[in-house]
């Protein structure tokens, strides 16, 4: 059972920067597809971004160019580090993993979901 936490959420000016992490413990994490998804109110979760099979890497296209997630095996801890954020990149923010080896891109691709971490990006 693997579980993840969420940090680094906070609010923020626009053109600003956050850099979220999310801890896992409780598997393998080197053979874990990590993807963060965002939740803004009343719209359904979407995928921002995921790591997978040793460094391979994807960003939805809007996010492409601001935010990048990267991940570190040995703390068994992923981030998303956000520039350039506009006021409609606030959301919820959650951390989601799996096992296996290739990208899943929606919420019931995977397992295992943090308790999320609340981004809020003021005009």
């Amino acid at each position: 059972q693997v579980q993840l936490v969420e940090s680094g959420g906070g609010l923020v000016q626009a053109g600003g920067s956050l850099r979220l992490s999310c801890a896992a413990s409780g598997g393998t994490f080197r053979s874990y597809v990590v993807g963060w998804f965002r939740q803004a109110p009343g719209k359904e979760r979407a995928f921002v971004a995921g790591s997978w099979d040793y460094g391979h890497t994807w960003h939805a296209d809007s996010v492409k160019g601001r935010f990048t997630i990267s991940r570190d095996n040995a703390k068994n801890t992923v981030y998303l580090q956000m520039n350039s954020l506009k006021p409609e990149d606030t959301a919820v923010y959650y951390c989601a993993a799996r096992p296996g080896f290739t990208l899943g891109i929606r919420p019931s691709d995977y397992n295992y979901w943090g308790q999320g971490t609340q981004v809020t990006v003021s005009s």
